[in-house]
């Protein structure tokens, strides 16, 4: 993919706020194809091919949400933003779920919306370049979204598969949750939540509960590492 001129799409109803995005990436040499709704989305995005794809969640038809999760079911791995009014927590957590990569909530600044497009095709751009990744018997691929310990097959939901990727890609550091939210949702929760740490403990579950070496280590006090050792 390149990191310069990108093939963009971009599904808003909003004809104002299109508009204005598509003049502003447009002005930084992107290609941008508008789709104000999502039957018109759908027909497009399994048609051609995008660096990325910025997603509206309140469109005529299904919502982004189930489009979202109708792209990410039909193995396409673009990169997606949610843009959104809706900014609750619940929100955020319910876009990440459905299969989006970042979340960016109205009103917005193009210049935060440009960068984060092009975090992402570079974060995408790396992803697709080291596809394998392993710690002891445990296997990852970031293309096919498989993982296997001792060659059984290991089935993980989005975020938990984000979150072992994230562990497994920086093997012997440390991620407190603060650190692990930000880098899987997007922003930092509240210090009353243990969505993290149900995350952890589902993940350990799936990996570590019957396989030794064990992977996953909590640092009291710290966070979490991944690391080759009981």
């Amino acid at each position: 993919m390149n990191s310069e001129i990108m093939k963009i799409l971009l599904v808003e109803d909003d004809t104002r706020i299109s508009s204005f995005v598509k003049l502003g990436l447009e002005d930084n040499d992107h290609n941008v194809i508008v789709a104000y709704d999502s039957v018109m989305a759908e027909k497009i995005v399994f048609k051609k091919e995008f660096d990325v794809i910025i997603l509206d969640v309140i469109i005529p038809g299904i919502s982004g949400l189930e489009l979202c999760k109708k792209i990410r079911n039909a193995n396409i791995k673009t990169p997606v933003i949610m843009l959104t009014s809706l900014d609750t927590v619940e929100d955020k957590i319910a876009g990440f779920d459905s299969g989006a990569d970042d979340y960016l909530v109205k009103p917005f600044s193009f210049k935060e919306l440009l960068a984060r497009i092009k975090a992402l095709a570079r974060r995408h751009t790396e992803t697709m370049v080291s596809p394998a990744l392993k710690l002891a018997d445990l296997e990852l691929d970031t293309i096919s979204k498989k993982v296997k310990r001792k060659d059984k097959i290991i089935k993980l939901t989005a975020k938990e598969f984000s979150i072992l990727e994230l562990l497994i890609s920086n093997k012997g550091k440390v991620f407190d949750r603060i650190e692990i939210a930000e880098k899987i949702w997007g922003f930092s929760f509240n210090s009353g939540t243990n969505l993290i740490d149900v995350h952890i403990n589902s993940l350990r579950n799936k990996i570590d509960k019957d396989f030794s070496p064990k992977l996953i280590h909590t640092v009291v006090g710290f966070g979490y590492v991944m690391k080759e050792e009981e």
